[in-house]
Formats: structure tokens, C-alpha cells, sequence
């Protein structure tokens, strides 16, 4: 979180996929199949001169978008905002077109999985998730609790006290309880805490089930490489703001203050270096073992290039791979700037 004397609430833009903009939103009006499923209109959240997030707006859809942002830049807040534990001190919050806080309908479309140790460890797996089917009015809370069960890969497990499981496992009963009830909304603050690598493949590809199935997914996490293997699509939060939102690729390509980093291998990396440096879109080429390191400012503009330089150099182009298209030098650079 960051202290601010009062919220400053500043001209939302619209680009779905920039630095410092949001996705643009639509009024609200009875649910069509295409509308976005969660909605955030110039949100913020205080406590006192507190401020956790300010001025935030965006639009999902179906799909699994990656929260990002330093520890205390609001992801929490903004989670349990959408879950209708805490209402705006500012703005619109929607799920699936309605305002959740208070509003037990919305609560059986949404499907929270907190990063704090909301279990029972005297309850075993499946009684935990048959808990959770029976609070949500389920005719048959026994069957989908054992189906949700199985769903995380706790069928051997599901009898043993909570209080003997791992982290990972902990973390798995969570999920099988958020799911029990077959939500349109997920919400997951940090949900790989404490699995393994085995587990944490396991429940990336559930995440990615469900998205295919018409799931909207939004989780947190300060791991870059599970956003980056689970999905493209970001939000970045910064001291409350939201820094940037899309996918991250596209937001890379925008970075035009920073320059690209190119790797090439070719038939003559020594002649295709000559010719490269000729052109003024090239910062830098270095001759090194693996090959030329390029940079350059417009990675577009490069990559038509590249072609035609090699052909009337008269080098064979082995391989070209940007070297810093990331999601770690994206958000790296969204937190410094």
C-alpha cells in the first residue's frame, strides 16, 4: 500500500493493451453473452489517507489473466473487492454485470481462493469441500464435492485431516472448494504458494481447462513464470495504479524508451553485422560466440528488415530470437519507471 493525502482520480484511457491504460467499459445493462465478466470503473479503495487502489479500470472477459504488482500494491484489496468482501470507497465494481458486495447471487457465480489459511485442520478434505457445496445450496453436495476433489487430484487424500497436509496440498483442497459450485468467475490470490513443480503443472493446466470451458480467471502472483506459462494476458498494479494491462507481449513492443534485444545466428554473423550497422534503427551489434546481439528501437521495423539485409549481404539467416520479450522485463520495467 502507499500513503497519499487524497485519492487523485486522473482521465481513464482506453487502449486494451498499454502502459498506464486501461481496457475500456461499457454501461451497464442486462448481461449479453459477449459482455465483459468482471468490470472495474475508476475503482479505488482507502482507509483513512490509506490508499490500496486508486482509480483502477478494466474490463475481462473469458480467459486467464495474471494480477501482478510488489508486495502491498493493492492486489489483495482488489480481490476481495471483486469476491464482495470489501466495497469501493470510489467507482463501480461489477461481476457478471452486479455489484457483488452484499449480494448473495453474485456469490454463487464466483469462486474465491485466498492466500491466507482459510481452512479447518480438524476437517478432512472432502468434508472441508462438502462444506463448501452445502453453504452454496448444492442438491447434491456429497457428489460434487467428491467430483471437485478429484478435479485437484486429492482423491487419496480427500480423508485425512487437513491438518496433516502440505502447503501444496492445503492449497489444492482450497482450490477444489472455490470450484465445487462450478463458478463463472475464479479469483486465486497466489494459488501456487507452497506446490511443487508437479502440482503446480497440474494446476496450471486445470486453470487452462477451465478457461477453454468459458471460465474467467484472475489470480495474483509474485512467481512471473507462472503467469507467463498459464497466460499471456496481465494487469500490472503499482502503488495502488494500475501501470499497465494486456498482453504483455503487446505492452513489450511499446516500450519504445527501452531497446530490444535481438540474438542472431547466421551463415556470416561478421558481414550481416557490417550491413546491420549501416542502418540508423540499429543502437548497437555486438559479435559474440552464440552469434550477433542487436539492438535496436523498432523491433517491428526490424523485423522486416532483417530479411532483406541478409539476402543483399548474401547471408543465410539461422535463427533470430528476441532476447528480452519476457513477461520478467516487462513487469521489471513497469515497477521501476
Amino acid at each position: 500500500m502507499t500513503t497519499l493525502p487524497t485519492p487523485t482520480p486522473t482521465p481513464t484511457p482506453t487502449p486494451a493493451a498499454s502502459l498506464g491504460a486501461t481496457a475500456s467499459v461499457t454501461p451497464t445493462a442486462p448481461i449479453a453473452p459477449t459482455a465483459p465478466a468482471i468490470e472495474l470503473r475508476r475503482v479505488a479503495r482507502w482507509y483513512g489517507n490509506v490508499v490500496a487502489v486508486n482509480d483502477v479500470s478494466f474490463a475481462l472477459g473469458v480467459g486467464v489473466t495474471g494480477l501482478l504488482g510488489p508486495n502491498g500494491a493493492g492486489k489483495t484489496t482488489l480481490l476481495h473487492m471483486l469476491a464482495g468482501f470489501l466495497a469501493p470507497s470510489a467507482g463501480e465494481v461489477l461481476v457478471l454485470g452486479r455489484r457483488p458486495h452484499r449480494d448473495p447471487s453474485v456469490y454463487r457465480q464466483i469462486g474465491l481462493v485466498p492466500e491466507r489459511e482459510a481452512v479447518y485442520p480438524f476437517l478432512t478434505g472432502l468434508d472441508y469441500v462438502k462444506f463448501n457445496a452445502r453453504l452454496q445450496g448444492l442438491r447434491d453436495p456429497e457428489g460434487a464435492a467428491r467430483a471437485a476433489v478429484a478435479r485437484v487430484g486429492l482423491v487419496d487424500a480427500m480423508d485425512r485431516a487437513i491438518g496433516t497436509y502440505s502447503k501444496g496440498m492445503r492449497q489444492r483442497v482450497k482450490v477444489a472448494g472455490a470450484l465445487v459450485h462450478d463458478p463463472q468467475v475464479l479469483l486465486l490470490d497466489e494459488p501456487f504458494n507452497g506446490m511443487d513443480p508437479r502440482q503446480r503443472i497440474g494446476m496450471m493446466e486445470l486453470l487452462a481447462e477451465l478457461a477453454t470451458s468459458g471460465r474467467t480467471i484472475l489470480f495474483s502472483s509474485h512467481i512471473l513464470e507462472e503467469v507467463e506459462q498459464v497466460g499471456t494476458e496481465i494487469l500490472v498494479l503499482v502503488a495502488g495504479r494500475l501501470a499497465a494491462s494486456g498482453d504483455f507481449r503487446a505492452i513489450r513492443a511499446l516500450m519504445t524508451d527501452r531497446p530490444h534485444n535481438v540474438t542472431i545466428r547466421s551463415s556470416d554473423d561478421r558481414r550481416l553485422a557490417v550491413a546491420l550497422m549501416a542502418d540508423p534503427a540499429i543502437f548497437a551489434v555486438e559479435l559474440t560466440e552464440s552469434g550477433l546481439a542487436i539492438q535496436t528501437s523498432q523491433l517491428t521495423a526490424f523485423r522486416r528488415l532483417i530479411a532483406g539485409v541478409s539476402r543483399t549481404a548474401g547471408v543465410r539467416l539461422l535463427e533470430v530470437v528476441p532476447a528480452d520479450e519476457s513477461l520478467e522485463s516487462v513487469f521489471e520495467y513497469l515497477v521501476r519507471r
